[in-house]
């Protein structure tokens, strides 16, 4: 029940009854009204600058615990950088010597993967971490783009290394007939008397005095390119096709053991010593090409041949006495 009041009417002297009209009612309802809501507004205020709301403090805990995680997400990536630098390192001072191949330059290396322009629509977007955001980008297409380089080095040097071991298998590399004392050898590369024109001309190969029939080897693996039959010059003679520029001669043979096309592997008998062609004495001339030159045989007998023995051979090479055959280089 609302409570009555009252004044005091001077005039009268009675007390009359005061009456509130509704218009004054409603005024002061809105001027309290406002007054509170304007209070509350500045309470509001007052409180957002010093205390968060629960939906601010749990915005700041999970953007506290992602920044968490983005520093050891960058730690792993940095990581990573760091190994592939390591790794990229080996490649070229160690891998790429090894198989003779050349470095992967620094400006392939180091190449942008599209910059900013990349990322405009995220630089260009609200987000508040944006700039981190780019950046942890950023170094991951970095990491990315180094392990995609140093991949195909490898699949390189998986193939150099695959051709590196048939050029070893291919190269020639040992003597071409049993010379376990070393006394076959009666002739060396370099400049030796014709036996049968008794003047001095380029012999381009070595000569291993031998009985007919003694087994000749193949001095390397290849290919059986020529069978050569001949009442001159080298006489019945074969030459191997070894790859990688290598060829080789077996001159003035007996007989034959391969045929053209056939594959041989190093140390595979391919024929017996002879007396054929211009011949003095039942010998073999052998010969080592690379790339059409011919060069000195005893600088590829190094695989059954310990150091002294090899020593001794290259003194026997050196001695410029005469040869068993006479011919021309072909």
């Amino acid at each position: 029940m609302s409570k009555i009041k009252y004044y005091y009417d001077t005039e009268t002297c009675k007390y009359e009854r005061i009456k509130v009209k509704k218009r004054d009612v409603v005024i002061n309802a809105l001027g309290f009204l406002s007054l509170a809501l304007m209070l509350s507004v500045g309470i509001i205020v007052v409180l957002g600058q010093y205390f968060d709301s629960p939906k601010e403090a749990a915005l700041k805990e999970e953007n506290s615990e992602l920044k968490l995680y983005y520093d050891l997400m960058k730690d792993q990536v940095d990581g990573m950088d760091a190994m592939l630098d390591v790794l990229q390192e080996k490649d070229d001072n160690v891998y790429r010597v090894v198989f003779e191949a050349e470095p992967i330059p620094e400006t392939v290396r180091e190449a942008g993967t599209g910059g900013a322009l990349r990322y405009r629509e995220l630089l260009e977007s609200d987000m508040e971490n944006k700039s981190l955001v780019v950046s942890a980008l950023e170094k991951i297409d970095n990491v990315k783009k180094k392990m995609y380089i140093q991949t195909k080095s490898y699949d390189e040097i998986m193939a150099l290394a695959l051709d590196k071991e048939r050029l070893y298998s291919s190269m020639p590399a040992i003597q071409p007939v049993s010379n376990k004392d070393l006394r076959r050898f009666s002739s060396g590369f370099g400049y030796r008397t014709d036996p049968i024109f008794k003047v001095k001309r380029m012999h381009y190969g070595a000569d291993f005095s031998a009985e007919q029939g003694t087994p000749i080897y193949a001095t390397g693996d290849g290919v059986v390119s020529k069978t050569i039959s001949s009442t001159i010059g080298y006489g019945k003679h074969i030459i191997i096709d070894h790859g990688f520029g290598y060829e080789t001669l077996y001159g003035h043979m007996s007989r034959f053991a391969v045929r053209p096309g056939q594959k041989v592997k190093r140390g595979e008998v391919i024929g017996y010593v002879g007396n054929s062609g211009k011949s003095t004495a039942p010998h073999l001339h052998y010969e080592v090409h690379i790339n059409g030159v011919a060069k000195d045989p005893v600088n590829y007998f190094f695989k059954d041949l310990n150091a002294a023995e090899y020593e001794e051979i290259l003194r026997l090479s050196s001695i410029e006495n005469q040869s068993l055959g006479s011919y021309s280089y072909r």
